[in-house]
């Protein structure tokens, strides 16, 4: 974590000790609050799974599909894997304030970054999309890992635009200079990379209600708007942070705001797509 210019590894914001012991407190109690999220998941749990699967064709090139034979790769257990990203929300969240990860976490905040959460999301986010993917009918193990991949590339773009802009942040509190002006560029790529998942799950499911005779049920598409809301809205905080909106020009309020997205967001998405669960089959 040493390889960025000089003048991205110059202190920006102004951390406090007090601020740093807020926040300290602050991940500790959401950490406690996800573990229990997800324990309570693991304990409500049943052996309900989705199948990954792929296609044999069984011939040449344009052989058609209703001729293939379709392969079971691997279950997933739906509530397990749900309760994972939220642990691993929760193993984060108490990394930050161990005392190995606490120093470090605020000389990250120091310069107007916080890769621990990068790190995270990569992960922990990625299972949130290849979940809600799986309960609404993406199985094919190719599609799920290119749409793992480009969300993960969503959130590295959003890491390079914490990192690329951090000479943005500085002054006390972490205030920019109203002359500042942020580097956009990596913000937009990510939008696009972001894009591809949602754009796949919405065809998906336009060209699967379109066979049908009836579509789904009305709050089955209040569900997939409100996933798509929560997901999203991470982008939103990040872009209130940079475009210096409001209160949101002191970086710490964003970083205040990851940290209650990532319990209420992450949760709402966790038992919605965990309800499944809980549906007699």
């Amino acid at each position: 974590m040493s390889t960025l210019p000089l003048e991205l590894h110059t202190p920006s914001v102004a951390v406090t000790d007090r601020t740093a012991t807020s926040l300290r407190r602050f991940n500790l109690a959401m950490g406690v609050l996800h573990l229990v999220s997800g324990g309570a998941m693991v304990a409500l749990s049943n052996d309900f799974s989705l199948e990954v699967s792929t296609i044999a064709l069984g011939g040449p090139p344009g052989t058609p599909l209703s001729e293939g034979v379709v392969n079971s790769v691997f279950d997933v257990p739906l509530a397990i894997g749900t309760a994972s990203f939220l642990f691993l929300s929760a193993f984060f969240h108490f990394l930050i304030a161990s005392p190995w990860g606490f120093p470090r976490y605020v000389d990250e905040l120091s310069k107007g970054r916080n890769r621990f959460r990068w790190v995270e999301y990569s992960i922990s986010s990625t299972l949130m999309i290849l979940m809600i993917c799986l309960v609404t009918g993406i199985t094919d193990l190719a599609a799920l890992i290119g749409i793992a991949f480009a969300n993960i590339s969503m959130i590295l773009f959003g890491w390079l635009m914490e990192v690329g802009n951090n000479g943005l942040m500085h002054g006390p509190d972490g205030r920019p200079d109203r002359g500042s002006k942020a580097w956009w560029s990596p913000f937009w790529f990510g939008c696009v990379a972001g894009a591809g998942p949602w754009l796949a799950l919405g065809i998906y499911l336009a060209v699967n209600v379109s066979q049908l005779d009836a579509g789904p049920p009305a709050f089955v598409y209040g569900i997939i708007v409100s996933l798509f809301v929560f997901f999203n809205s991470f982008a939103v905080n990040q872009w209130l942070q940079f475009a210096q909106v409001g209160k949101w020009r002191n970086y710490l309020v964003g970083e205040r705001t990851y940290i209650v997205l990532s319990l209420v967001a992450k949760s709402v998405l966790a038992w919605q797509i965990f309800a499944n669960v809980l549906i007699p089959t």
